[in-house]
């Protein structure tokens, strides 16, 4: 249901994407030690010339490696996750930059991918904030929390703002189920161990158990 519930809310944000907005969608992966972001921006023909030259900074038609750094790195600094109440640091891992004809069409997506590591998270409920302040002129939003790769995690719910600049994610925390395995097999240790002991302390059979049986003896009939 939550996947399902994602796909729609994304594919109607989407269709309503309009040519003098700026479209950012947000998706964001939780894991027990950290959390992912995954930023897609999308400008509208009508304001695809300025975010181009935005990233180009030396005006020489080309983006760089360091003008699309640069650029990722002032998206990212517009960006802010908590987690219990705690500012994580977003890394960025990976910045895809389309042809420059295809933003111009309103078709090219800028994708960013970065990852925050989380203060140790007990087992039980958390909380992850999200907010988005980069563009707030012009721009439409979309935020939403991922399925869970781990079964260790469960999205409980998500909160957003009216605009959706802000995201808020209450998850689970469960044991591993490593540490269950290990309680299993070792309970189940103990007490193969116990019953071994039980039937060593046992007297075998026809030593204690049972009573010899009487002798008779034969008389001769005289």
């Amino acid at each position: 249901m939550l996947a399902l519930t994602t796909v729609v809310g994304w594919g109607a944000g989407v269709s309503a994407h309009r040519t003098d907005e700026y479209l950012q969608a947000a998706r964001l992966g939780i894991e027990p030690g950290r959390a992912h972001v995954e930023l897609d921006l999308t400008p509208g023909t009508a304001l695809a010339e300025g975010v181009l030259a935005a990233i180009d900074s030396n005006r020489d038609g080309v983006l760089s490696a360091d003008e699309q750094r640069t650029f990722a790195t002032v998206v990212l600094s517009a960006l802010a996750l908590e987690a219990d109440g705690t500012r994580v640091t977003l890394r960025l891992d990976a910045a895809d930059f389309p042809e420059a004809a295809s933003v111009r069409r309103g078709e090219g997506a800028i994708r960013l991918r970065a990852t925050a590591i989380l203060p140790r998270l007990s087992v039980g409920l958390h909380q992850l904030v999200f907010r988005n302040m980069y563009h707030q002129d012009r721009s439409a939003y979309l935020a939403n929390a991922l399925v869970p790769a781990s079964d260790r995690v469960a999205v409980m719910a998500q909160r957003r703002d009216s605009d959706q600049r802000e995201l808020r994610i209450d998850f689970a925390v469960r044991e591993t189920a490593a540490t269950s395995r290990a309680a299993l097999l070792f309970g189940a240790g103990i007490a193969a161990a116990t019953v071994l002991l039980e039937l060593r302390r046992r007297p075998a059979a026809g030593e204690h158990g049972r009573r010899p049986r009487p002798q008779l003896q034969r008389h001769r009939a005289r």
